[in-house]
């Protein structure tokens, strides 16, 4: 009832503020001559539904990630993930500017493929293997030297403006495109993440743990990384680099109802969807009647939480 509170409210909050009941009418009997109407159909239930959808599904990818590493500090902001769509999407506007946005969520999930692989093989030719801050360093060199290219190449092809939405993170462009993009991705990634999820919670345990009770570690990670990658690549191909929920929600999620995965992964989705519809409203709100990037806002809520978490791995360096 909360979520549907909220998706309401967002509908309702705007430049041009809009009454609940007249939300209910554009849902329940719309009218294609009223201009509020169209407003909400067309511009607020779209942008209410991609926050829900998005952070849905960046923070059940950072679940999965958390889960399959037993890294408390992973996540798609932080392991590469973002940096490496970011870094396919300008390629791909640079030399394909009249690409689809199906094309560009492809060409997000190559991307983010090719960040989260170079994380994994930098992590791990460091001295002593993969520790959860070695992770998390590996990410941030990651990340920084795709943004470097990526700043680069957005410079030299003039893509610059196309690509600061979406570097800020923002909710403005979706689209019922957008939303059935998301949809798809979400069939897709969730539904795989729900099959694997008892052997998510077997394998956070330890990978002798995992082969002592017959499963196939490898095998449990190849499909958690599809389940990374195609959720982490359609969100962000949408939305933007909106960081930290990965991050932030699964700990809470665990902090509410303990370590197994059965539950973890839907009721992440169902608080990462929360907290992104919130700073969204929020992002309207700050600095009315202009817009805050709604990544900003999550920065805000998750750079601390990252802080936290880092001082409490540092002896793991």
């Amino acid at each position: 009832m909360t979520i549907f509170l909220l998706i309401g409210l967002s509908i309702a909050f705007g430049a041009a503020d809009i009454k609940l009941n007249t939300v209910w009418e554009a849902v329940t009997n719309y009218h294609s001559n009223l201009a509020s109407h169209q407003i909400i159909r067309e511009i607020r239930m779209p942008r209410a539904l991609g926050a829900v959808m998005v952070g849905a599904l960046l923070a059940v990818s950072g679940a999965v990630m958390q889960g399959l590493t037993r890294n408390p500090l992973a996540s798609p902001s932080i392991m590469g993930v973002t940096d490496g769509a970011a870094f396919a999407l300008v390629l791909t506007l640079s030399f394909f500017p009249t690409t689809t946005i199906l094309g560009l969520t492809f060409s997000s999930l190559a991307g983010a493929g090719l960040g989260v692989t170079l994380v994994f093989l930098i992590g791990s030719f460091s001295k002593g293997g993969l520790t959860p801050v070695k992770l998390a360093l590996a990410g941030v060199a990651v990340g920084s030297m795709l943004n470097a290219i990526s700043n680069a190449f957005a410079l030299h092809f003039q893509v610059a403006k196309d690509m600061s939405f979406w570097y800020a993170g923002g909710l403005t462009s979706i689209s019922w495109t957008s939303i059935k993009i998301l949809f798809m991705a979400g069939a897709v990634g969730l539904v795989l993440a729900m099959v694997i999820s008892q052997s998510i919670t077997i394998l956070s345990l330890g990978e002798e743990v995992s082969k002592g009770l017959g499963q196939n570690p490898l095998l449990i990670k190849s499909l958690g990384v599809i389940v990374v990658l195609v959720l982490t690549g359609a969100a962000v191909s949408v939305a933007g680099s909106v960081g930290f929920i990965g991050l932030v929600i699964p700990h809470i999620t665990r902090f509410i109802i303990g370590s197994d995965y059965r539950w973890i992964i839907p009721i992440s989705a169902v608080l990462g969807g929360l907290l992104l519809v919130l700073a969204d409203i929020a992002s309207r709100m700050v600095n009315a009647p202009y817009e805050t990037p709604v990544g900003a806002i999550t920065a805000i809520i998750g750079v601390p939480f990252f802080l936290y978490l880092a001082r409490g791995e540092r002896r793991g360096l």
